[in-house]
């Protein structure tokens, strides 16, 4: 029996795995193949007719360059800030005898169901003066709820004992969140950084809704702009070889190129990960 549960279990696995690595291995396959073959449904797994075109035309200009530089910059900004708060924010709520907790709680999960609304917060960030700048993109989203719902849960798990011990030894209260608490929180830690890691390199809105200047777009934006460029703002009457290609295959090339560093960081913290996911498991 444990034998047949193991081949059944190995082959319901693999199945999964095949079918979720699929379609990205097609988006590579498209991202590389003639306009032709894609236009006819000819790609599968394998590039048909390849072709770097619309890798050329992205890679090979400056502005492509600077922008993803600047996600670079906001995703590491953003991200280590809204680490510090959502670490924190976590901290603070995990402590059970303090006064007001419940209410500090309830308006974190308030704001999970409720917000002002795209008016309301454009018109705070404009009048804040934030528009083209940095903290456009930083700070209205520096703490998502649902994260430092997860820190939260870690830490009230955590022994008191050793936060006693702690303070015990003459540690104050930044003492023992530095040296003890987050030294032994590395795996919600690393998972809460990938998660906000993974929001801000992916966020287009904020940048199309609060930067007007080209220099500061971040990647999803020059490559939205190049989509729409490809797809509606060209002369359908004559189109150039060039011209349709980039149509045929720039999401797919979008795509990847947007994907690509996430996948590269993703095995260097993925043994946390792992970890940070099952929090609430059963330990023995």
């Amino acid at each position: 029996m444990s034998r047949a549960f193991k081949v059944v279990n190995a082959v319901v696995l693999t199945a999964v795995v095949v079918l979720t690595l699929y379609p990205f291995v097609n988006v590579v396959a498209r991202s590389f193949s003639d306009e032709q073959h894609i236009q006819n449904g000819d790609v599968n797994l394998w590039p048909r007719g390849f072709n770097l075109t619309t890798y050329k035309r992205v890679m090979g200009d400056p502005v492509f360059w600077t922008n993803y530089g600047n996600t670079v910059l906001y995703t590491v900004v953003a991200t280590a800030i809204s680490m510090v708060l959502t670490t924190c924010y976590a901290y603070v709520l995990s402590k059970k005898h303090l006064k007001g907790r419940t209410a500090l709680v309830g308006i974190a999960v308030f704001t999970m169901f409720f917000n002002g609304g795209l008016i309301p917060n454009y018109v705070l960030v404009s009048s804040l003066g934030l528009r083209n700048t940095l903290w456009a993109i930083v700070l209205p989203n520096a703490i998502s709820v649902f994260n430092l719902l997860v820190m939260k849960a870690f830490f009230e798990a955590m022994p008191v004992e050793l936060e006693e011990a702690g303070a015990v030894d003459g540690l104050g209260t930044y003492g023992t969140l530095l040296r003890i608490v987050l030294p032994l929180s590395k795996a919600v830690v690393a998972t809460m950084t990938l998660f906000y890691a993974v929001s801000f390199w992916n966020s287009w809105f904020a940048a199309f809704l609060y930067l007007d200047d080209a220099d500061l777009f971040p990647v999803t934006i020059y490559l939205r702009n190049l989509i729409a460029g490809a797809t509606g703002g060209t002369d359908i009457s004559a189109p150039s070889e060039m011209t349709l290609q980039i149509a045929a295959n720039i999401q797919a090339v979008t795509i990847v190129l947007t994907a690509l560093p996430i996948v590269l960081v993703y095995p260097f913290i993925q043994r946390y990960f792992v970890s940070g996911v099952t929090l609430g498991a059963v330990k023995g």
